[in-house]
């Protein structure tokens, strides 16, 4: 059986924060082309094979099962990899790590396709309704990042600990959306250091560059 991990993304999207992990965890990995939005994708078929609603990443495992979620795919890499550090390995750590992954999937990354296709969410048709709901959903999902910051300070200098781990990849790429990180900046600007810390990491430095350049 083949140890590759196969990855569906796309450049400056989620699947940024799993290809980081896989290579945090020494994970071989091929990288797959697609997305929902991307029609040229060559790949869109098989992805939808894998994933019916087309959503990225989504990670094929070595015996050929299917992940899906961001959160799921990091909390499954950090336990299936204890040393890669993805996960704090101090129990208490652990759970307040797993906490803010959920934390993100539920309550900030939900809120991002609302922001990017309001008019998915609503059966309104009048432009300025549309607009209205998609800077109401900006508006909360900034407050939602304010608590984040506020509640999950660095452990000391990285969310997860002393280097980056599954915590932090999904916080600073899904931070980079929806007008977040400039008002991180002005709001919380310790937190948005924090953020820039991250990436800028020499442990995933390289991944971030390539999907944001």
């Amino acid at each position: 059986m083949s140890e590759i991990y196969t990855l569906f993304g796309t450049q400056g999207s989620g699947s940024a924060a799993v290809e980081a992990a896989l290579l945090l965890a020494g994970c071989e990995h091929r990288l797959v082309q697609a997305s929902s939005w991307g029609e040229a994708d060559a790949a869109q078929d098989e992805l939808r094979r894998h994933n019916p609603l087309l959503q990225i990443p989504t990670l094929l495992l070595p015996d050929g099962s299917v992940l899906t979620e961001s959160a799921a795919i990091l909390m499954h890499l950090g336990l299936l990899h204890p040393g890669s550090g993805l996960l704090p390995a101090e129990t208490m750590a652990r759970a307040q790590a797993l906490r803010g992954l959920v934390f993100i999937a539920a309550n900030c990354y939900s809120a991002i396709s609302i922001s990017d296709y309001p008019e998915r969410w609503t059966r309104s048709r009048d432009a300025a309704a549309i607009e209205a709901l998609r800077q109401g959903t900006r508006d909360q999902l900034h407050r939602h990042w304010e608590i984040f910051a506020d509640q999950f300070p660095p452990r000391p200098m990285f969310l997860s600990g002393a280097a980056p781990g599954a915590l932090d990849l999904l916080a600073a790429v899904v931070s980079k959306w929806s007008g977040t990180r400039p008002h991180l900046q002005a709001q919380r600007p310790a937190f948005y250091a924090t953020l820039l810390a991250i990436e800028q990491h020499p442990s995933v430095a390289a991944v971030f560059k390539r999907h944001w350049p």
